[in-house]
């Protein structure tokens, strides 16, 4: 029969931090247990701490998921490095197994009683100084600040940012934006930790930031990002070396090789025929020579060192996750250093690490539902992203694609993207698929709008709004891609003209229902009107959305104007022989 330490938790502990331990097994002479931490507040807290006393006879020998001291018999468990961090609401545990037939007393967690009951002891420890206080991006009034989380004997609370000797502003994150600044002047920034007690730590390092003349726009850039599809080399016929032929190569400056699986919670290889197996013939090879037999490396990543010779400034980032395989991403998130460790092993096997110049992580859906549901938590994705960084260092690119949902209380709003950001060189908000054949009735809308509408079927599923969502939550917006679409997205059954209108099913395409490549849609349904800066077409019974060379030189401009740090899209395949959307693209960007 399984004991506990708790029978009952009193009201009091519906806002308090409290600990539940449990006996799991029980065989007389020994025992395995579990405790659960359960944050009732309505903060987050980055560290917990459970204390309790075993009677002489009985002792705790293993743990998992925590670490373990004992002086007498005294008992004291923290957490590990990667499940400190618990966010208002969640829960956490650790398991343990022991010998003896006792079990613990007085328990306290965060130097409160494990119920949740009474007062935490008399707390005057204050918490750790931050560090690493550094500026992420800044404009002619406001500058974005990021640094590392102090430490507590109970928990941080929150941080005080000071410029000079005044405080402007608080943060219960590792980030913030002060706002109100006065153009082309420099400012002297510290942050101090506080906990609940009221105890403030030392004063961070200070840093000195100077603002843009209010003329300028810092954050605009060039950047050109395009997917290479592995699977592309199958039944579309697209090679690397179409990268070259098309003339994309020399108007590209990343190309992202999608994808990599995570499984197990780690980076495994998920094609290695396309990617490292396949051999090429002469005609078939970016620089004309066939793959013999015994070479070491050959597939899409020896094409990949081949084009890379021939373009010596193109960088070529592995990509891990994507829509079907970014399930894997929970466990991962359970263990991010050895995820991370996973990672850097695989881009830099050494038979291709000069292939590869950093990684891109696709977890499309962290802490919210997409393919399958993920309940990793708000910090999993700043964690794991924190984990890949420190592995990958600053000489290799690191970069995510996240998702474009800036609906309120949807996906964006569920993960800590602004946290996260001080770790990735870029991010890539997928700026389409907002509307397709999934909703198989309807209604028609375009799938990569620019702006909202009258009529759209959705608040909150548009550029504009997902830039200014992702600005808000402190994304600097030179780290921030605009994402372009090389395909469309179709209906049939369709009578009206305009946007709005009912359907029957997805329209037909040649490899998938509800979706047909640029190159195809050119031709097959022409676009005749523009809506929400996107193009649309009705041909017969079949209504398509998609970009044209024209939206797309409109997108750049825009971006241009929000400060953006280039552009992203899915996937070159899509594109004409000749190029003609990443012509337009690399145009409209300058």
């Amino acid at each position: 029969m399984a004991s506990t330490l708790l029978s009952a938790l009193p009201a009091s502990s519906a806002e308090a931090v409290t600990a539940s331990c449990t006996k799991t097994s029980d065989w007389g002479s020994g025992f395995q247990g579990n405790c659960t931490i359960t944050n009732g507040s309505a903060s987050g807290i980055t560290s917990w701490k459970i204390e309790g006393e075993l009677p002489s006879g009985t002792s705790i020998n293993s743990v998992w998921e925590a670490s373990k001291t004992v002086s007498g018999n005294h008992y004291t468990f923290t957490n590990v490095g990667w499940n400190g961090t618990l966010a208002a609401g969640k829960t956490v545990s650790f398991g343990f197994s022991g010998t003896g037939s006792g079990w613990f007393t007085d328990c306290k967690i965060n130097g409160a009683r494990c119920d949740g009951s009474g007062e935490p002891e008399l707390d005057t420890e204050a918490p750790s100084a931050p560090s690493n206080l550094r500026s992420t991006s800044k404009t002619a009034t406001t500058a974005s600040l990021s640094w590392n989380a102090s430490t507590d004997n109970v928990a941080v609370t929150g941080y005080d940012i000071y410029s000079g000797s005044t405080k402007v502003t608080t943060a219960t994150g590792t980030s913030a934006t002060v706002t109100g600044l006065s153009p082309k002047t420099a400012y002297s920034f510290t942050i101090k930790a506080v906990d609940k007690a009221g105890n403030s730590s030392p004063a961070s390092d200070s840093l000195s930031v100077t603002t843009e003349d209010s003329g300028s726009n810092p954050g605009a850039g060039d950047k050109v990002v395009g997917y290479f599809a592995q699977w592309g080399i199958y039944q579309r016929g697209y090679h690397v070396k179409n990268i070259d032929t098309s003339g994309s190569a020399a108007k590209m400056t990343h190309i992202n090789y999608a994808f990599g699986n995570v499984q197990g919670g780690k980076c495994t290889i998920g094609d290695s025929y396309a990617d490292y197996e396949k051999a090429y013939q002469a005609g078939e090879s970016v620089d004309g020579a066939a793959d013999t037999w015994d070479q070491p490396l050959r597939g899409n990543f020896n094409q990949l060192r081949k084009l890379k010779k021939k373009y010596p400034n193109l960088k070529v980032l592995f990509s891990f996750g994507g829509w079907t395989w970014s399930g894997g991403f929970g466990q991962a998130a359970q263990n991010p250093a050895a995820f991370a460790d996973s990672c850097y092993k695989l881009v830099e096997d050494s038979r291709w690490a000069d292939v590869f110049d950093g990684i891109d992580i696709d977890w499309e859906y962290p802490n919210a539902c997409g393919l399958t549901c993920d309940k990793s938590g708000p910090d999993a994705f700043k964690n794991l992203l924190a984990a890949v960084r420190a592995k990958f260092g600053s000489d290799n690119l690191v970069t995510a694609a996240i998702t474009a949902d800036a609906s309120k209380d949807g996906k964006m709003d569920v993960t800590d993207y602004g946290g996260a950001a001080q770790y990735v060189d870029f991010y890539n908000p997928m700026t389409y698929d907002y509307f397709g054949g999934w909703d198989a009735k309807g209604p028609t809308a375009p799938h990569s709008p620019l702006t909202a509408y009258e009529g759209i079927p959705h608040e909150g599923f548009n550029t504009t709004d997902t830039i200014a969502k992702l600005k808000a939550k402190g994304v600097p917006a030179n780290k921030m891609l605009i994402g372009i679409g090389f395909y469309g997205r179709g209906w049939t059954g369709v009578t009206q003209d305009a946007p709005g209108g009912t359907a029957t099913n997805p329209a037909g395409g040649t490899y998938e229902a509800g979706i047909e490549d640029y190159k195809v849609l050119k031709n097959k349904c022409p676009a005749t009107k523009t809506i929400a800066g996107t193009a649309y077409g009705k041909c017969g019974s079949d209504w398509w959305s998609y970009d044209t060379p024209s939206t797309i030189g409109s997108k750049m401009a825009w971006a241009k104007k929000e400060g953006l740090g280039g552009a992203f899209f899915w996937e070159l395949s899509g594109d004409t022989t000749g190029g003609e959307l990443i012509t337009a693209l690399k145009n409209g960007l300058g």
